[in-house]
C-alpha cells in the first residue's frame, strides 16, 4: 500500500471509529431506556439492567456501521477536498483508484466485522437477553413478598405485602384487579402465604374482603374466611423464553426444528431472516461506494451546492430504508427476497457505474436549490430573531 493510501486510511479510519463510538451510544440509550422497566417494574438489581443494556450492543452493531462508515469516507474527502489535498493528487498524476483502494479495504473490513457480529454474536447474546429477563421475571415468588412495596404482576393486576410473618405467613396483603373490562376488584387481607404443590402457585388469603365495583357504579363488598388466588398462570408465563427467529443461530434458521410452534406458524419469517443476515453486512461496502461516488473528485467550492456529507447520508438513507422495507416484506410476500439482495446490488452497481465514469453523484439539482434557499431563510430568520432578542435586551437596560 502506498503512503497516500495509507494516509487516507488512516485518516478515515480514525473518523470512522469516532463515528460509530458515538452513533453506537445514542442508539444504545435509546434502547438501554425503553427497558428501564426493568429494574423499577421487576424489582432487579442494578447489575442485571446492565447486563441486559450491553447484550443490546451486537444487535444495532450491523445497523450502525454502515452509518459511520459513510460519515467516515464522506467526510474524510470532503476535508481532503477542502484542504485542496484531492487536487493536489489529481495534479500529480494519480489515479482515482488511489482513494477508491484504501476506502474499499475499510469497507471490506467493516462488512467482515458486521457479517461476524450479525451471525455470530447478536444471536446468541439475544438468547442470553431473552432468558435474563425471563428470569427476572419469573421470579415471581421473590418479587411479591417483599414488604412493603407495590408490583405489578400482569396488565390490570398488582400486589402490595404489608409486612412478612413468621412461618413464611404474609400479613396486610392487598391485590388489585382490572383485567376484567367493565369490573375493577380489590382483595385486602390481613394474612395469608403462599402454598406451591408441583408448578402451582396459590396465594391462599385469610380473613379478609372483596370489593367489586363495575362501570355503572355498583359496588358490593363480600366478606371471606379463606381465599385462593392463583398464580401459576402468570410463573408459566413468565418463564417461558420465547425464541423468536431474529434469537435464532444462522445455523438453525438454515435447518430449523420442524417441531418449533413458532416455525409451523410463521416458516416464512425464517427464511426471511436469513436473507436479511446474508445481505445486511454489503451495505457497508454500498455506503462507501456511495461516499466515493460523491466526494471522491476534487473539485471547487462553486461547484459545490450541497455538502457531499449530506448527499452522502441523504442517498444511504434512501438505500437503507429500501432494504428495511424489502426485509420487513419478505416474510409475507417470498417473492420481495430478491429485492432484499437486489437493493445493494442495484446501488452498489449505480455508484461504481459513477465512479468510473468520473462522474459526481449529486441530489437532483431541484432537491439542491430547495435546500440551499430553506437553509439561508433559516439562517436570516435566526439572525433576525437573535437581533430582536438582543434589541429587547438593551431596551431593557436602558428602562432599568
Amino acid at each position: 500500500m502506498k503512503v497516500v493510501e495509507r494516509y487516507i486510511m488512516r485518516r478515515a479510519l480514525a473518523v470512522f471509529l469516532a463515528a460509530l463510538i458515538w452513533t453506537l451510544a445514542i442508539v444504545w440509550t435509546t434502547q438501554v431506556l425503553a427497558r428501564i422497566d426493568l429494574v423499577t417494574d421487576s424489582g432487579q438489581s442494578a447489575l442485571t439492567f446492565f447486563e441486559v443494556a450491553a447484550l443490546i450492543i451486537p444487535s444495532i452493531v450491523p445497523i450502525v456501521v454502515p452509518f459511520a462508515l459513510v460519515v467516515a469516507v464522506a467526510q474524510t474527502l470532503s476535508a481532503m477536498n477542502s484542504d485542496s489535498e484531492l487536487a493536489v493528487l489529481n495534479a500529480a498524476g494519480a489515479s482515482r483508484w488511489t482513494i477508491v483502494r484504501p476506502i474499499m479495504l475499510l469497507a471490506l473490513a467493516a462488512s467482515v466485522f458486521s457479517f461476524a457480529v450479525d451471525n455470530g454474536v447478536d444471536p446468541y447474546a439475544r438468547q442470553k437477553n431473552r432468558e435474563l429477563v425471563a428470569s427476572s421475571r419469573a421470579d415471581l415468588l421473590s418479587l411479591i413478598i417483599q414488604e412493603g412495596t407495590f408490583r405489578k404482576i400482569d396488565d390490570g393486576l398488582f400486589l402490595q405485602i404489608g409486612e412478612r410473618l413468621p412461618d413464611n405467613r404474609l400479613g396486610g396483603i392487598f391485590v388489585a384487579d382490572s383485567r376484567e373490562e367493565g369490573v375493577n376488584l380489590i382483595y385486602y387481607a390481613k394474612s395469608g402465604a403462599i402454598i406451591e404443590s408441583g408448578e402451582e402457585r396459590v396465594l391462599m388469603m385469610n380473613d379478609g374482603v372483596i370489593h367489586r365495583e363495575t362501570l355503572a357504579g355498583d359496588l358490593s363488598v363480600i366478606r371471606f374466611t379463606s381465599y385462593a388466588f392463583d398464580l401459576s398462570a402468570f410463573m408459566s408465563a413468565s418463564s417461558d423464553v420465547l425464541l423468536l427467529p431474529k434469537d435464532r443461530t444462522t445455523q438453525y434458521l438454515l435447518n430449523p426444528n420442524p417441531n418449533d410452534k413458532m416455525f409451523q406458524k410463521k416458516p416464512n419469517k425464517y427464511l426471511a431472516e436469513v436473507h436479511q443476515r446474508f445481505s445486511e453486512w454489503s451495505y457497508s461496502l454500498v455506503f462507501a461506494l456511495i461516499a466515493l461516488a460523491v466526494a471522491g473528485d476534487a473539485r471547487s467550492h462553486r461547484e459545490a451546492r450541497i455538502h457531499p456529507l449530506i448527499t452522502s447520508i441523504a442517498i444511504a438513507l434512501f438505500v437503507r430504508w429500501l432494504g428495511f422495507f424489502a426485509a420487513g416484506n419478505a416474510d409475507n410476500i417470498p417473492q420481495y427476497a430478491y429485492m432484499v439482495y437486489g437493493v445493494p446490488i442495484v446501488a452498489s452497481a449505480v455508484a461504481t457505474w459513477f465512479i468510473v465514469s468520473n462522474r459526481t453523484m449529486e441530489l437532483p439539482v431541484a432537491w439542491a436549490d430547495w435546500m440551499t434557499n430553506f437553509a439561508g431563510r433559516f439562517g436570516d430568520g435566526w439572525s433576525a430573531l437573535k437581533l430582536r432578542f438582543a434589541r429587547r435586551g438593551a431596551s431593557g437596560q436602558g428602562a432599568g
